[in-house]
């Protein structure tokens, strides 16, 4: 062919739209009324300032393009300054200001492409940049499949969408889901919070996070979360495989834990470990439901409280365990603090010194409540406590023991301080019982008692108002020798190691002392007698029975 001939060509190769062929199915598109076939698997060339032909062989042409470079395969366009065309390899190589769109929301941007024709798979590099119109990937390589709009890079990539920034060494981004799977060495940074992982599931539509492999999130409060399970998006989240929550002083465990920051509530279902070094206090419960406002917890399920004591900690369990702090305010003329919820309980009076206004923590435990420690046990239907006063209150049927000792009343008032017993209040049909032998009970029963504690155990007891004891006098060789039945305005009554020592009547005293042959033991019972030996805790196991 001579030069003019060439020429021509080109010139015709120009003016006209020209394709690259590469095999596949065809459809026939309508252009100016005339039918013309569309293959989706061809390269159109769409425009160029230069165009040259270079014949490597009889079945393969080369085609270089320069300046203005813009293609089209599908969908999909390509814009760059210079590209290469190879028919024979179903290669296309481009250089310098490409750009890559992938319908209408996916576009990437590179400097160097090559791209596999009949696979529709593009390798980009330098300085790469891939966006879905909410978030930017940048990454130094990036491996592009275009049938299935999946983008995968092993060189470390960056994802920037609004405030959050991702890094990780890999990444495979689901274009048509607007999903990432990051992984090795993920770091999420964002103004609420901050994640670590080895891999980590992003959409960058909705910005929500899955986890699927050992992950720590610290949010902007300071709250640590680890986790290998579930999601977490704007303040929502839902967790498995037993995650722990750290916040301040709590450590939260679970087999599954949920919690939305906006409306400041929690759930955590399953074995759930709630761990308060501030209060000193682990909570061991089934389920458990919080609000981050006055920290309230509900605890079903058969929850167990411990409070920690030096070498005695105290055990308490129910149906139903609820916490919270208090509000109090400051009363300044008087320098009293008096509590603003005064409708709760109304037995309770919550007075205490103060002068600033502060919070204080209760608790309140409803149905089979029981108590376990070694030096005390009780047991009762429904249970107030509160740091205003350290004090415990039993109400439905309570009873209290102290070594052989058994405390009942209407409602019973157990006093701590620095976590141990210090003193006790019973109201209304008081009584206390000591077994001394099976079926020997010395007996105290009153309108009112009120009880002392030497460093945690019962030390004495007073009883008031229609006080009666029915008390069985021993030899020294503990042989029984007659028994006291007595009345008195009061009576006092002492412990030695927790074991009753002696009972003293006071005031106007009347009564009959009997020989031990002319009354039945068993008989001698003051109104109001019961034993509850059967409803008493024995050990920390009988607390979950």
């Amino acid at each position: 062919m001579d030069t003019h001939c060439v020429r021509v060509f080109l010139i015709a190769f120009l003016l006209l739209p020209s394709f690259f062929w590469v095999s596949g199915q065809e459809k026939i598109v309508k252009r100016d009324s005339v039918a013309i076939p569309q293959d989706t698997n061809k390269v159109e060339i769409l425009g160029a300032d230069r165009l040259t032909l270079l014949k490597i062989n009889d079945t393969s042409t080369i085609q270089l393009l320069a300046g203005h470079v813009r293609l089209r395969q599908g969908k999909a366009l390509f814009d760059c300054d210079s590209c290469v065309l190879n028919n024979g390899a179903n290669i296309f190589e481009a250089w310098q200001h490409i750009q890559l769109k992938d319908g209408d929301s996916i576009q990437v941007n590179a400097r160097h492409l090559l791209y596999l024709i009949d696979k529709k798979i593009a390798y980009l590099d330098g300085n790469v940049s891939l966006t879905d119109r909410k978030a930017v990937l940048t990454t130094p390589s990036l491996e592009y499949h275009l049938q299935t709009d999946i983008g995968i890079y092993t060189q470390g990539g960056k994802v920037v969408n609004k405030k959050t920034t991702l890094t990780s060494r890999e990444g495979y981004y689901y274009a048509s889901l607007k999903e990432i799977y990051f992984k090795s060495d993920v770091q999420l940074t964002d103004p609420a919070y901050r994640i670590s992982t080895d891999s980590l599931l992003y959409n960058t539509a909705t910005q929500t996070n899955r986890f699927i492999a050992k992950t720590t999130i610290i949010d902007s409060s300071g709250r640590r979360i680890e986790t290998q399970d579930g999601f977490y998006k704007g303040g929502k989240a839902e967790f498995n495989q037993r995650p722990v929550i750290i916040d301040g002083a709590t450590t939260i465990t679970g087999n599954r834990i949920a919690f939305n920051d906006s409306t400041g509530t929690s759930q955590a279902i399953g074995d759930v470990v709630v761990v308060d070094t501030a209060q000193g206090t682990t909570l061991v419960t089934g389920q458990l439901y919080r609000e981050d406002k006055n920290e309230r917890m509900l605890a079903t399920g058969k929850p167990l409280l411990i409070i920690k004591q030096d070498a005695d900690s105290l055990y308490l369990t129910a149906d139903t365990i609820f916490t919270a702090m208090q509000p109090v305010v400051a009363n300044k003329k008087e320098d009293r603090v008096i509590s603003k919820d005064t409708s709760r309980i109304k037995q309770t009076t919550r007075i205490a010194l103060a002068k600033k206004d502060s919070s204080v923590r209760y608790i309140e435990a409803f149905h089979h409540v029981k108590i376990f420690s070694d030096s005390l046990q009780a047991v009762c239907d429904s249970l107030y406590y509160t740091d205003l006063d350290s004090a415990f209150r039993l109400f439905s049927d309570p009873v209290l023991w102290s070594k052989e000792s058994q405390i009942t009343g209407d409602t019973i008032w157990l006093f701590t301080k620095n976590k141990k017993a210090d003193r006790l209040t019973v109201f209304e049909n008081s009584m206390i019982i000591s077994e001394e032998a099976p079926g020997i009970y010395n007996q105290v029963g009153s309108i009112r008692m009120e009880g002392k504690f030497t460093l945690g155990t019962l030390d004495s007891v007073r009883a008031f108002g229609n006080a009666a004891t029915i008390y069985f006098l021993q030899e020294e060789d503990s042989s029984y020798t007659g028994i006291n039945e007595s009345k008195s305005d009061l009576i006092d009554i002492y412990f030695i190691q927790q074991a009753l020592d002696r009972i003293v009547l006071r005031g106007m005293v009347s009564g009959t002392v009997w020989p031990i042959q002319q009354k039945n033991p068993a008989e001698m019972r003051l109104p109001q007698f019961k034993w509850n030996d059967l409803r008493r805790p024995k050990s920390r196991l009988d607390l979950l029975r």
